[in-house]
C-alpha cells in the first residue's frame, strides 16, 4: 500500500430505470496524459459517518440529477487502489443496487475535476453492457451484472476484490 494514499470508503450504485437499463457515465482522469476513457456506475467517498445508502443515493444526485431513487441493499464490496486527478486512493467500496422511474439524466453538484471527467450519461441495457467492447469500472461488472438481474439478491454481500485480477 502507498503511504502517501488516500484511505476512504465509497458507496457506489447499480442504478435500474423501469425498463431494467443500468445508468452509466462515461468518464475519464482529466490528469492521465494517456486519455483512456470508460463507462462508471456512479459513486463517490462517503462522509464521515455517512451510512453507504444515502451516499449511495447522494451521488446519483450529484453525478446523474437523479433525485427520486429507492436504494437498495450492497450486493458486492471490494476494495481498490487507483490514481485520479493525481491522487493515489486505497478504498473501501460498498456497491448498492437502486430502482427510479426517472430516466432523464443531468449533473448536479460535481466537484471542479469530476465536472472535466465526467462526458455522457446514458441508459444501457444488461446485454448492452455484457456484449460491449468497452471498459467498465469496476472492471468486473459485465460478469457479475447479470445476476442481479435474473436472480434473487445475494443474502450478503459479495467480495469483488479479487474478481478483476
Amino acid at each position: 500500500m502507498n503511504s502517501a494514499a488516500r484511505r476512504r470508503q465509497a458507496a457506489r450504485v447499480v442504478v435500474f430505470d423501469p425498463d431494467q437499463r443500468v445508468l452509466l457515465i462515461h468518464a475519464r482522469d482529466p490528469a492521465d496524459p494517456r486519455g483512456r476513457t470508460w463507462w462508471e456506475i456512479p459513486g463517490g467517498g462517503m462522509d464521515p459517518g455517512e451510512p453507504s445508502a444515502h451516499c449511495a443515493a447522494r451521488e446519483l444526485a450529484e453525478e446523474a440529477g437523479i433525485l427520486q431513487a429507492t436504494v437498495g441493499p450492497v450486493v458486492w464490496t471490494q476494495q481498490v487502489q487507483f490514481t485520479f486527478a493525481g491522487l493515489w486512493f486505497d478504498q473501501d467500496e460498498f456497491i448498492h443496487v437502486a430502482w427510479t422511474e426517472q430516466t432523464e439524466l443531468a449533473a448536479q453538484r460535481l466537484e471542479a475535476f469530476e465536472a472535466m471527467a465526467f462526458g455522457e450519461r446514458r441508459w444501457w441495457t444488461v446485454d448492452e453492457i455484457v456484449e460491449a467492447d468497452s471498459a467498465f469500472l469496476p472492471a468486473w461488472l459485465p460478469a457479475a451484472l447479470p445476476a442481479v438481474v435474473d436472480t434473487p439478491l445475494p443474502d450478503q454481500p459479495i467480495d469483488m476484490t479479487d474478481a478483476s485480477g
